[in-house]
């Protein structure tokens, strides 16, 4: 019986349903306590480590291993979670963003040590509660965002594709349909229902990027400050994690 295992958490699942349909595949595991190490977003997918029986012991030993991911910008649009799980803002037009030039060294800019502030949306406890049932309480602003020092070791930017409005709200609708438990899903599609615009508006540009990083560094947090720095509106697309120092992609 492995005391380590490198699983994949589907998009849309989250860690504990990832567990237990591991535990249903795999009947001798099914009386073992198992914890995992390294949380994913609901909309997030790839690595996760899971730690079976004494191992669990050692989890702290784990979180803090290295991490690289490839994901996805969507431009011109924000929303209040930094990813598609979230209530969208529509900026408008990318016509002053250069993405052979700015965005390339806005990119450079980012790589080294720096401090990151907690993405309103995320399980970070401030006095007591997470901060996102403090968000969803509308209570956000009452309260001063934590930052920690991370640090990017490598940051690649892999180019763009484009959706017209039709095949983007599609593509949203269908992955967040995936979700189940109250992640504000039903809000949350009748506000992306209502903010794409209508056909004729443009295509909506997407990003593709490779991250290599330090534990406890939010992508999510890295796509809001790109589009803070280029000032046209940020969120992100998609995220997998491709590897947790040794543990990849299968």
């Amino acid at each position: 019986m492995q005391k380590v295992l490198n699983l994949y958490k589907k998009e849309g699942g989250t860690p504990l349903e990832t567990i237990e349909r591991f535990r249903i595949g795999n009947p001798k595991y099914s009386r073992e306590k198992m914890t995992y190490a390294g949380r994913l977003d609901p909309m997030a997918e790839g690595v996760l480590i899971v730690l079976v029986g004494d191992e669990c012991k050692n989890k702290d030993k784990y979180l803090g291993l290295d991490k690289e991911y490839e994901f996805e910008i969507l431009w011109g649009v924000d929303t209040d979670t930094y990813d598609i799980l979230g209530i969208p803002k529509i900026h408008g037009s990318l016509a002053s963003v250069d993405f052979g030039g700015d965005l390339v060294k806005v990119v450079e800019g980012l790589k080294g040590k720096f401090l990151q502030k907690y993405p309103p949306f995320s399980s970070k406890t401030v006095d007591g509660k997470q901060m996102f049932q403090i968000a969803r309480e509308g209570k956000i602003g009452e309260i001063e965002i934590p930052e920690r020092e991370v640090e990017i070791y490598n940051f690649e930017y892999l180019g763009n594709y484009e959706l017209i409005e039709k095949e983007l709200l599609e593509n949203i609708t269908k992955r967040i349909l995936k979700v189940k438990g109250d992640f504000r899903q039903k809000e949350i599609l009748e506000e992306w229902n209502k903010k794409i615009p209508k056909p004729g508006f443009g295509k909506f540009v997407i990003s593709k990027f490779k991250v290599s990083c330090s534990s406890g560094t939010y992508v999510r947090g890295i796509v809001n400050e790109l589009g803070e720095k280029l000032g046209v509106g940020a969120t992100t697309f998609g995220i997998k994690r491709v590897r947790v120092e040794e543990f990849k992609l299968f």
